[in-house]
């Protein structure tokens, strides 16, 4: 059966020796252990990409978070400068109209002590063209020293009189 000249037998007796040298060795063992081995490396990339993975939602949710708040924030900020822009605009104008008022008050108080010293003018101007048309006229009618005395009297007491 076992001829040695025939080709196969010799690829027997090879194979026989290839699969002792390798079981000598311990090649499976070995083969095994690199598998195990790759397993357990490709196992550890395994977990720590869910763990990375898990961190990045992690992450995404915080950032996300501090989206909301940051969008809060602003919102909350820009609510309150409309609301001191607004307190700012009745301020003014609530100094405006004051200062506004206080203007109308003094114009119309420059106005009356105007009317006052004009209104002053005028009594004054009448009282001395009243003394002029006096002093005519009894110049006219009377003549003399006691005249002259009557006149003189009578300004005096007309000028107390007017002013």
């Amino acid at each position: 059966m076992f001829n040695p000249q025939e080709p196969v037998f010799w690829t027997l007796i090879a194979m026989l020796i290839f699969l002792g040298i390798v079981m000598y060795y311990k090649v499976p063992a070995m083969v095994g252990a690199a598998l195990d081995a790759r397993g357990e490396a490709i196992r550890k990339d395994l977990d720590d990409a869910r763990r990375l993975r898990e961190e990045a939602q992690q992450l995404l949710a915080d950032y996300q978070r501090k989206s909301r708040e940051a969008e809060d924030e602003a919102k909350s900020i820009i609510e309150q400068a409309k609301r001191e822009a607004e307190a700012l605009a009745a301020e003014t104008r609530k100094s405006l109209a004051e200062g506004l008022e206080r203007r109308t008050k003094a114009a119309e108080d420059k106005i009356a002590r105007a009317e006052a010293q004009a209104l002053s003018e005028v009594r004054a101007a009448a009282v001395n063209a009243a003394i002029a048309a006096a002093e005519t006229i009894l110049k006219t009618k009377a003549a003399g020293a006691t005249a002259t005395t009557l006149i003189d009297d009578s300004i005096r007491g007309l000028k107390g009189r007017l002013n």
